[in-house]
């Protein structure tokens, strides 16, 4: 006995030693984490969409001969502006020339020819019943209304010559700028034939069509229905160009389609814009963002939130001190934030700092942070702790 209590009495020893190295590894409670927030409050949202469009020229027309002759001059010079009336082509007028001079001389004709019917009428009328008979009279005025008729078919060929010999020269019919002429000096042209001397396209202004899914365009017409989207007096639109530009100039809706294509299931929408600098010509591609109206809504930065695979976005707010995790459901962006109609409420105070680490039901004490216009918090929270913020590194 005495020898088992000698060798108990050092571990009674040791005992506090090691009681004291167990309690010594408790780790000490973290205060809560410091986290930026937003308050958020509903607002006014434009309703906007981008859509792929295509620049078309305002007005174009091929420009055909109206006359057949020999091509005696190319007036005007390609990619030049060109107002309606200038003058483009010449043809040789030596033909049409002679016709309107055989023309005046055939109204000169008739006109002699019906003066003189016109005096032997006013004889006859005088004469009647002393020597001219009543046929005789019939007869006379038959001749003058022959004559005066005569006379109105040659001021007609007068008239058909006069144009034929204006048509020699080619004017332009709009305001413009033309293309590279596809005849010489020299070349035969006939009357409406099939290929254009050129083409003459108005740049400014410029139209484009913009193209929407029926089944989108069918989406804001329920909201519109429903009152959750409030229209604009007028629907515009902005481009971006193929190289990424913002085209500076603001359009106007020109015409919505009435048709969804058989082969795109789109509906054409058609935009004016103004074209000053002729950024934009026919043909060319761009993509096409529409302002509607607005819709009443929360803007959720997008650096905030993440998406999980339903598509759902996964956001924290603040309640009760403590990070609270919750699933929303987007109805696209708006500059750098997400739309959200549902499963919010005035005062809600979303997380867009410190969410590095954090967990759900985290221990969190909320500071207002200002967001930049690109959505990023303006300060930082601190990862832990109630260290103050700092400028945001981002």
């Amino acid at each position: 006995m005495r020898y088992a209590a000698s060798l108990l009495f050092p571990a009674f020893l040791l005992f506090p030693g090691l009681m004291g190295a167990t309690f010594a590894q408790v780790p000490p409670q973290m205060p809560p984490k410091q986290v930026g927030v937003v308050t958020l409050a509903p607002s006014a949202i434009p309703q906007r969409v981008t859509l792929p469009g295509r620049a078309v020229a305002f007005e174009e027309a091929a420009i055909r001969p109206r006359v057949s002759g020999l091509v005696t001059r190319v007036s005007y010079r390609a990619g030049r502006p060109l107002k309606a009336g200038d003058e483009m082509f010449r043809i040789d007028p030596g033909v049409y020339e002679s016709r309107a001079a055989s023309a005046e001389a055939e109204v000169r004709s008739a006109k002699a020819a019906a003066e003189q019917a016109s005096a032997s009428l006013s004889r006859a009328e005088q004469l009647v019943g002393s020597g001219v008979s009543r046929a005789d009279l019939e007869n006379t005025r038959s001749a003058k209304e022959q004559a005066d008729a005569r006379v109105s078919a040659a001021e007609a060929q007068l008239a058909i010559a006069k144009a034929e010999l204006e048509w020699t020269i080619i004017r332009a019919p709009i305001d413009g700028v033309a293309s590279v002429s596809n005849v010489s000096v020299g070349d035969l042209v006939t009357a409406s034939q099939a290929q254009e001397l050129a083409t003459l396209t108005r740049l400014d202004p410029i139209e484009v069509d913009i193209l929407s899914p029926s089944a989108a365009m069918q989406r804001v017409v329920a909201d519109i229905r429903a009152g959750q989207l409030t229209v604009n007096e007028k629907i515009s639109a902005r481009l971006t160009l193929e190289t990424g530009e913002t085209y500076e100039v603001e359009g106007e809706l020109e015409a919505a389609g009435f048709r969804v294509s058989e082969t795109t299931g789109a509906i054409d929408y058609r935009f004016i814009f103004a074209n000053p600098d002729l950024k934009l010509l026919p043909g060319q591609f761009v993509r096409g963002e529409i302002s509607f109206g607005t819709r009443e809504g929360y803007l959720i930065s997008q650096s905030a939130a993440s998406r999980d695979r339903s598509g759902l976005l996964n956001v924290f707010l603040v309640e009760d001190g403590k990070a609270v995790q919750h699933q929303l459901r987007d109805l696209g962006s708006y500059e750098h934030h997400w739309v959200v109609t549902e499963g919010l409420k005035p005062g809600a105070q979303l997380i867009v700092d410190g969410l590095t680490g954090l967990a759900p039901g985290a221990d969190v004490v909320a500071v207002e942070v200002e967001l930049t216009t690109g959505g990023v918090p303006q300060t930082v929270a601190p990862t832990g702790g109630t260290a103050p913020a700092a400028p945001a590194q981002e």
